[in-house]
């Protein structure tokens, strides 16, 4: 019971301090999304369904590439919003010292973060999943949204590098994550062909969730004193 009221207190923290990005972040997904269904409705309306069909199998055009790189840039804005005044103000050797477990902790915090990244880009998939159908087939719909999932991991990729970054004691240390987590993030995006993820979908998952264990590294090297 205690353990879960300061789960709690520690999710009201961050969406007290997080609220007002994540209302933004949430309405650009909506309008970015909805400018892109927009696109679509008016090459309908010019040159017809058929047409559409045509440029989808011959092409591999998927229609919603404006969205390619908005969840990457979302999560990287969340984590700088949410842990960047933190280490400024040097909030986190008070936070490090409330009565629960560090680790616990941290990954509570990421957690919201992921959550939150998580449910705005739902509202994408949302606007996408009740437009698509009404003018393509079940298998073309899947096409289009698979092809987008990689860019959405981006997302979450981006929130814990960033995470990681920010929480970095020394700025020396900090150019070197920013780096690796540059060359890291290029992996979202290195095969343009659409579904050409597919395969690799749930390992590309598991390797995005684990890069949060990267945040407790740099805690550990801020609670033994690292400081330029």
């Amino acid at each position: 019971e205690k353990e879960k009221r300061m789960i709690q207190a520690i999710f009201y923290k961050e969406w007290i301090k997080t609220r007002w990005y994540l209302l933004l972040a949430t309405l650009f997904m909506i309008g970015i999304t909805g400018y892109s269904m927009l696109r679509v409705s008016r090459v309908i309306a010019m040159q017809g369904i058929d047409h559409l069909w045509v440029v989808m199998v011959q092409k591999d055009a998927i229609f919603v590439d404006l969205l390619q790189y908005v969840p990457l840039l979302t999560g990287i804005l969340l984590a700088a919003v949410q842990f960047f005044p933190e280490m400024q103000r040097k909030c986190l050797k008070l936070t490090l010292h409330l009565p629960y477990s560090q680790k616990k902790m941290i990954l509570a915090i990421l957690a919201f973060g992921l959550l939150a990244l998580a449910a705005c880009f739902a509202t994408s998939f949302i606007i996408m999943g009740i437009y698509l159908p009404q003018h393509f087939t079940g298998e073309l719909v899947r096409h289009i949204l698979l092809s987008a999932v990689p860019w959405f991991l981006a997302g979450g990729a981006g929130y814990l590098f960033v995470a990681w970054i920010c929480l970095e004691p020394t700025w020396k240390r900090r150019v070197l994550n920013l780096i690796i987590a540059a060359l890291i993030c290029r992996i979202y995006f290195l095969a343009p062909a659409p579904e050409a993820y597919n395969s690799f979908l749930p390992v590309l998952t598991l390797y995005t969730l684990l890069i949060a264990s990267l945040s407790w590294i740099s805690v550990v090297r801020f609670k033994a004193g690292k400081q330029d």
